[in-house]
């Protein structure tokens, strides 16, 4: 498996990992949520290239994750997410590949912190604590449980307040 940058000729395979990993089977026709987003993302000011990863395995694009621009008050940090890995696929060390790899890429970025909204028993393993461990507050106060942070190497304890995500995000 080999973890790289996304380049032009990956985004329909990465629409196509996203469609599949946040399938809805009760509604197998409606697009997921997450493969608008990353389109959304892409073509906004929060987008990140550096931090756009795809695996690639046999020559095919078997998983994603993506950092994008996210400010805590004024304070630029990254939102992780999403991170899609086809069903087919999963359980096999792809995600925690593009976990490790897109922390490291921020972290050699200069980059302070990455937040993300995700399942508390599975984050913890890549560093996440809850948010609100560091003073910070997700946009929706009904995501605190949820809501998690991973401090980098050049993050400032003093940094607190409220979590702003891209504009994409929020207008989901």
């Amino acid at each position: 498996m080999l973890i790289r940058r996304e380049t032009p000729a990956d985004l329909a395979a990465i629409r196509q990992v996203h469609a599949a990993a946040f399938a809805d089977a009760e509604n197998p026709d409606r697009e997921p949520v997450e493969v608008g987003l990353v389109d959304a993302l892409r073509a906004g000011e929060a987008w990140l290239p550096a931090l756009s990863l795809v695996a690639e395995r046999s020559g095919q694009i078997a998983g994603h994750v993506v950092c994008s621009r996210a400010h805590v008050g004024e304070v630029p940090v990254l939102a992780l997410g999403p991170i899609g890995v086809p069903p087919e696929s999963q359980r096999a060390g792809i995600g925690s590949a593009l976990m490790h790899a897109v922390l490291g890429a921020a972290d050699a970025l200069g980059e302070p912190l990455v937040a993300l909204l995700g399942h508390r028993e599975y984050y913890p393993r890549f560093g996440f604590e809850p948010a609100a461990d560091f003073g910070i507050a997700p946009p929706v106060a009904e995501w605190a449980s949820h809501f998690q942070v991973r401090p980098l190497t050049a993050h400032d304890p003093a940094v607190r307040g409220e979590f702003a995500y891209a504009a994409p995000f929020m207008q989901l």
